[in-house]
């Protein structure tokens, strides 16, 4: 991207950007070789992630299909489902959301209802999940489902992958605070998906989620986004306060102090992270440490808005196109970003496993509680 011209994060620069990483190799950074990646170790994929945030583009593009999904594919799929669905994963052809929260599961996914009943060489879904990310721009879905009642609520789930396009499925948009729309309800009215898109063997999807959840609550510690917020606030409090006569955020003790702490505990942050990065390349699971991760990451993230939105100041109050008309909205654009990136931050406590689950599982596997 030239000087002057940042990643906006548009599908248009997305698409530039992916299409620079394909050229080198780079498209999907965690990938093997013999899938299309470049077969960086662990400490080469830490490296780039940070040196990507901190460049201010991603690493990779598309969603949810490298990170989440393929590390199923790698472990579990077929060879089938392999040479299938990963090639439009690392051209970023095919997009994929997840089905896994429900209205009555969502911290408590085991209690999943959205049932899956065999009919010859396909699957009859019938079921709602809710606050499904981008699924009104996904082409697929990996989805957790229920094919038995009778044993024990994680027995009878089936990991199942369903074409966002097939007949019955009905996607409805969810407006989130933020005014933006991310997430959505997905119902499934006797939609049939092919026995051949089911991973693995039938009931055993709670296995395969568990691997995929604690991936994604590893990667849930933010610690590249909370160091680019840590700059981006001590440049923003360290700019004059417009009519205050040369008065700075920064010079003020308090927030001072309250920045300062949040860096240190960043620091302690990234050397638990590097800690379990050590562990993972040595051969073990991140097991309960995902949790802590996920936890307190969550939680700087959250509290490091707080003072983003102190710099803001008065331009931190909403402003609705819709009521303001053509009228420009007031004060910088890093001010609009970071208040929405604040109301975001919210939901970090409850996606991905709710904060009162991390602690569950760091009570049950650490103290054996």
């Amino acid at each position: 991207f030239p000087p002057g011209a940042p990643f906006d994060g548009s599908p248009a620069d997305e698409a530039r950007w992916h299409q620079a990483l394909l050229a080198r190799g780079w498209a999907v950074n965690k990938f093997p070789v013999a899938f299309g990646g470049p077969g960086w170790t662990a400490a080469m994929n830490f490296i780039w992630e940070r040196e990507t945030a901190a460049a201010g583009v991603p690493a990779q593009v598309g969603g949810m299909g490298p990170g989440m999904l393929a590390p199923v594919l790698f472990a579990f799929g077929s060879p089938e489902q392999q040479q299938r669905f990963l090639p439009g994963i690392v051209a970023d052809t095919t997009r994929w959301c997840q089905g896994y929260s429900e209205p009555g599961a969502g911290s408590d996914l085991a209690a999943l209802r959205t049932r899956a009943v065999r009919e010859g060489e396909a699957y009859v879904v019938d079921g709602e999940k809710v606050w499904t990310s981008g699924a009104h721009k996904a082409d697929w879905m990996f989805c957790l489902t229920r094919t038995a009642t009778e044993a024990k609520p994680q027995a009878g789930i089936t990991f199942l992958l369903i074409d966002m396009r097939s007949p019955g499925v009905t996607v409805t948009p969810i407006i989130s605070i933020d005014g933006r729309h991310a997430f959505n309800r997905v119902a499934f009215d006797a939609v049939r998906v092919p026995v051949e898109n089911r991973i693995g063997e039938e009931g055993q999807g709670w296995t395969y989620a568990k691997g995929l959840l604690t991936h994604e609550r590893t990667g849930q510690a933010f610690v590249s986004l909370s160091l680019n917020l840590t700059r981006g606030i001590r440049i923003a409090a360290s700019t004059e306060i417009s009519g205050s006569q040369g008065a700075r955020l920064i010079d003020d003790p308090g927030f001072a102090g309250r920045l300062a702490l949040l860096e240190i505990e960043l620091r302690a942050l990234e050397m638990t992270e590097l800690r379990t990065l050590w562990e993972v390349a040595a051969g073990s699971a991140p097991g309960a440490q995902s949790s802590m991760l996920k936890l307190k990451g969550t939680d700087i993230v959250q509290r490091l808005t707080e003072l983003y939105v102190e710099c803001a100041g008065p331009y931190a109050a909403p402003w609705f196109p819709e009521v303001d008309g053509a009228a420009e909205p007031l004060g910088p654009a890093w001010a609009r970003r970071e208040v929405t990136r604040y109301f975001e931050g919210r939901a970090a406590s409850i996606a991905g496993g709710s904060d009162e689950i991390q602690r569950n599982i760091m009570a049950k596997h650490v103290l054996k509680i």
